[in-house]
């Protein structure tokens, strides 16, 4: 049902008295005429249910007659968020008409790339076994991507004090450590079982939330855990490929996200999330390299290289990295694109997707062999990580609704429902 609301002057100045509006049918669509009563200064104007903003009633709308367009009414409805006084208008363009399209595409280029990279990085691990060197790659190749970016001003780069350097320095820290230790574990097993392993990372999130940041995590967050939790251990005592090293290599990474999560929240900043991207990557660079020299610089400079270019040749060698530290730092940066247009149901269930989607096609692509067990442990983690994300956005969303009614209902002259 559509609304249409008419305002003159000398309805405001002569009625006294609140009536039922009757209704119209105007081109088979059904309006409704509305009346004020009482003082415009005072806030105090009702309008079926809503209440008219203040900016609306200042005495320069008495002077001439406005005509506020027909508009939906779920748009107009407080419990859809929609505005009180007008209406909403409507995008222009492709990317308007179109939103599910646009963010259906944006979905497939996050997981896209997050496949390539994932299946370059192990591919370029056969033939050069050295990921403290090639975590290095993939932030420099993304940091010099930055670099040029604000060069030519896409994005404009956002001033940095040294307040909020010290709110990202920990974030950094964290970053740069998980994405080592990540990069270690993909070397040493195979692509499934690390991305098995790190289905454990909302496991160690609540553990945080609920003993370090001492907030209460209700009881169905961590009954959702438990298939996590048994599907892991069921994939972990059958996995072909296991070693301790690629193992505790993905449970460090997953404690090191946990922390990074936690110091994200200390760090909240109003700097838009491509230039936090940017400095945290910068940061993280000048973080790993030292490890990187201390552990494989030396056998790096006596057969390491020599190596991979003789088995690759030069040019395979030099581009491979290149395109593995490209497609990281895209995969990120889309991925972060992706998730601030959704809600957060949805921004759950694509995280879940893309663990499915990278087993997946690494399977089918380094043909690696998984026993009975390690399928079925593989699939009750994912499925346990997609209940507690559905539980978690649920009862963030409620949280949510919460706190903009609690707001709604505390402001001054508050809307009076007839």
């Amino acid at each position: 049902m559509e609304s249409r609301v008419l305002s003159r002057a000398g309805v405001f100045s002569s009625l006294a008295h609140l009536r039922k509006p009757p209704r119209e049918a105007v081109g088979g669509a059904s309006f409704v005429t509305v009346k004020t009563v009482g003082s415009l200064a005072d806030g105090g104007n009702l309008i079926w249910g809503r209440q008219l903003r203040p900016e609306l009633c200042s005495p320069a709308l008495k002077k001439e007659t406005v005509l506020l367009r027909p508009c939906l009414a779920a748009a107009s409805s407080p419990a859809e968020g929609g505005d009180s006084a007008g209406e909403k208008v409507a995008p222009a363009g492709f990317f308007g008409k179109y939103p599910a399209l646009v963010t259906g595409f944006f979905f497939f280029t996050w997981y896209f790339l997050n496949v390539i990279f994932n299946i370059l990085n192990k591919k370029i691990y056969n033939y050069f076994p050295y990921p403290y060197f090639v975590s290095v790659i993939h932030l420099f190749v993304g940091v010099v991507y930055c670099l040029l970016s604000w060069t030519v001003g896409l994005p404009k780069r956002a001033p940095i004090d040294s307040n909020l350097l010290k709110l990202l320095i920990p974030v950094a820290v964290c970053h740069a450590l998980g994405h080592v230790t990540s990069n270690v574990s993909f070397a040493a097993v195979a692509v499934s079982f690390t991305h098995t392993i790190k289905a454990l990372e909302p496991f160690f999130n609540a553990a945080a939330s609920q003993f370090i940041l001492g907030q209460s995590i209700p009881i169905t967050l961590w009954l959702s855990l438990a298939p996590v939790v048994i599907g892991v251990s069921m994939a972990s005592l059958t996995e072909l490929s296991f070693n301790w090293v690629g193992f505790i290599s993905a449970m460090i990474s997953n404690i090191s996200f946990t922390y990074r999560s936690i110091y994200s929240k200390k760090a909240m900043t109003d700097m838009d999330s491509t230039n936090v991207y940017a400095y945290i990557s910068i940061i993280a660079l000048i973080v790993c390299i030292p490890p990187a020299v201390i552990v494989e610089g030396p056998a790096l400079l006596k057969h390491g290289f020599n190596d991979a270019i003789a088995k690759v040749g030069l040019v395979k060698f030099v581009s491979d990295l290149f395109w593995v530290g490209m497609f990281y730092h895209l995969y990120n940066q889309v991925a972060t694109n992706t998730l601030e247009r959704v809600a957060p149901l949805t921004h759950a269930v694509g995280n879940v997707l893309k663990r499915v989607f990278v087993i997946g096609f690494s399977i089918i692509v380094f043909g690696n062999k998984i026993s009975t067990q390690t399928g079925i442990g593989t699939a009750i983690a994912i499925a346990g990580v997609a209940l507690y994300s559905l539980i978690k956005a649920r009862i963030e969303e409620e949280k949510r609704v919460t706190s903009e009614s609690s707001i709604r209902s505390g402001q001054p002259g508050g809307g009076l429902a007839l």
